[in-house]
């Protein structure tokens, strides 16, 4: 009988949860909004289970129909676009430094993208704040 039991308990599946998935294709860069997600009963670790964390979101990669969603596939619109001119700012203890800065990479609120400080030429990597400066951090 116990053998049974174990035997059975092997056959059944994982439970299946909520998770989030494009109603159709959604392509890179674009905004995501409440009509293009559906939720379905499937078990995927490490996806999306409430869809309000990524309405407003841009999707970093095409987002495919009936697809769960991860959450690095998406991420906060972009404010800064490659190559774009951004002010650069350090602060540490008493010091701060402004100057020009181009963007390597394209990236929203919070990223780390790597900006050329112009004056000196070299590259440093810098968080995106939400007035599109870019901060160096110690």
């Amino acid at each position: 009988m116990i053998r049974a039991v174990f035997f059975l308990a092997l056959l059944a599946g994982p439970a299946a949860a909520d998770v989030v998935v494009a109603n159709r294709t959604i392509p890179a860069r674009s905004l995501i909004a409440a009509e293009d997600l559906a939720i379905r009963d499937q078990d995927v670790p490490g996806a999306v289970a409430n869809p309000d964390e990524i309405i407003g979101m841009e999707a970093r990669v095409a987002l495919y129909a009936n697809r769960p969603i991860r959450p690095g596939d998406v991420g906060f619109p972009a404010i800064i676009e490659r190559n774009q001119l951004i002010p650069l700012v350090y602060q540490g203890g008493n010091l701060l430094i402004t100057t020009d800065g181009r963007a390597l990479d394209r990236a929203g609120a919070g990223d780390a993208i790597r900006v050329m400080n112009l004056g000196s030429r070299t590259t440093v990597t810098a968080i995106i704040g939400a007035d599109g400066a870019a901060y160096v951090t110690n």
